[in-house]
C-alpha cells in the first residue's frame, strides 16, 4: 500500500499515531480501575457507549451533510449492514473484552487483542478468498509462543479464572477481526467517519437495551469517581484515539501506522505496572518482546508483499 498523500508534515503523522496507540494501552487500565470502584461490566459499557456516540453521531451528520449528493447513491441495505457490523465489532467484542479484564492483567489483555491480524488473515483466507501465506504465519507463532509464556505463568496463580478470561479476550479478538473484513465495503461506499457513526449507533443500541433489561436505571448513578473514568474511557480512549488513528492514516501508509501500533503493549505494560501497582515480571517482558515482535514481523512482510 503506498503512502497516502500527506495533509502536512510526515511527523505529524507519526506524533498522531503514536498518541492514539498511547490512548488506546489506557482503556485496559480504565477498566480495571472502574471496576475496582464496584462498576460491573454492562453499566461501563453503557456508560462509556452514552457518552461517546453523541459525539460519532454529529461527526457522522456533518460527515454525511457535506457529502450528500454521494451519499445519495449509497442504498439503505448499506446502513442496516453498518448497524450490524457495528454489534459484532462495537458491541460484542467490546463486552468480551471487558469481561475478559475481569480477570486477566491489562497488559495480558492488551497482548491478546493486539493478535487479532492474525485472524483477519485467517479469515480473509477462509470467506474472502484471499491469499494466506507462510510466512506471516511463522511472524504469529512467535506472538502466540509469546502468550503462552505469558498464560502458563498467570495460570499457576489465577487457574481457571486465567483461562475463562483470555477465551473472553480471544473472542474479542475474533470478533474484532470479523468487524474489519466486514467493514471494508461499508467504508468504501459510505466513508469512515459515516459508517463508524452508523455502527456505533447500532452497538450503542444493543447495549443500552441489555442494560435496561438487566439493570434498574439508577444503576448508572455511579461514585464521582468511577463517572470521571468512565469519561476518560469513552473519550480518552475511545473517541480521541479514533480520530488521532483516522489522522495519522491521511498523513502516513497503513504499514507506518500499524508498526507505531506496537507502541500499545509496551505502554500498557508500564501504565499497569504505575497505575495498578502490577509487578514488573521477567515473564511478562519477554512474552511482551515476543508478541510486539511477532505482530511487527507481520508488519514488515504484509508491507513487502504489497
Amino acid at each position: 500500500m503506498s503512502t497516502p498523500s500527506p495533509a502536512g508534515p510526515p511527523w505529524l503523522g507519526y506524533a498522531f499515531a503514536a498518541i492514539g496507540a498511547v490512548l488506546f494501552a489506557a482503556k485496559g487500565i480504565l477498566i480495571k480501575l472502574a471496576f475496582a470502584e464496584g462498576v460491573d461490566t454492562l453499566t461501563l459499557l453503557a456508560l462509556r457507549m452514552g457518552l461517546s456516540v453523541p459525539i460519532y453521531v454529529a461527526v457522522g451528520l456533518i460527515t454525511y451533510g457535506r457529502g450528500r449528493d454521494r451519499r445519495a447513491a449509497v442504498p439503505g441495505s448499506a446502513y442496516l449492514k453498518a448497524l450490524a457490523i457495528g454489534v459484532i465489532g462495537y458491541w460484542f467484542s467490546s463486552y468480551a473484552d471487558f469481561k475478559g479484564l475481569e480477570t486477566l492483567t491489562p497488559q495480558f489483555e492488551r497482548l491478546i487483542l493486539f493478535t487479532y491480524p492474525l485472524f483477519v488473515l485467517l479469515f480473509g483466507a477462509a470467506l474472502f478468498h484471499e491469499p494466506l501465506r507462510a510466512k506471516p504465519l511463522v511472524a504469529f507463532a512467535v506472538a502466540y509462543l509469546g502468550l503462552a509464556v505469558i498464560f502458563l505463568a498467570d495460570f499457576q496463580t489465577g487457574g481457571g479464572d486465567i483461562v475463562v478470561g483470555a477465551l473472553w479476550v480471544l473472542a474479542a479478538a475474533v470478533t474484532f477481526a470479523l468487524y474489519q473484513l466486514l467493514a471494508r465495503g461499508g467504508i468504501a461506499a459510505m466513508g469512515a467517519p459515516l459508517f463508524t457513526s452508523v455502527a456505533m449507533t447500532g452497538a450503542a443500541v444493543v447495549v443500552l437495551a441489555l442494560f435496561l433489561v438487566t439493570h434498574p436505571l439508577s444503576a448508572l448513578a455511579v461514585s464521582g469517581r468511577a463517572l470521571a473514568l468512565a469519561v476518560a474511557l469513552a473519550i480518552g480512549a475511545t473517541v480521541l484515539p479514533s480520530f488521532f488513528m483516522s489522522a495519522a492514516l491521511s498523513r502516513i501508509s497503513a504499514a507506518a501506522n500499524s508498526t507505531i501500533g506496537t507502541l500499545s503493549p509496551v505502554v500498557t505494560l508500564v501504565l499497569a505496572v504505575l497505575f495498578l501497582g502490577e509487578p514488573l515480571r521477567g515473564v511478562d517482558l519477554l512474552g511482551t518482546a515476543m508478541v510486539v515482535g511477532g505482530v511487527g514481523l507481520f508488519t514488515v512482510f504484509d508491507r513487502r508483499r504489497r
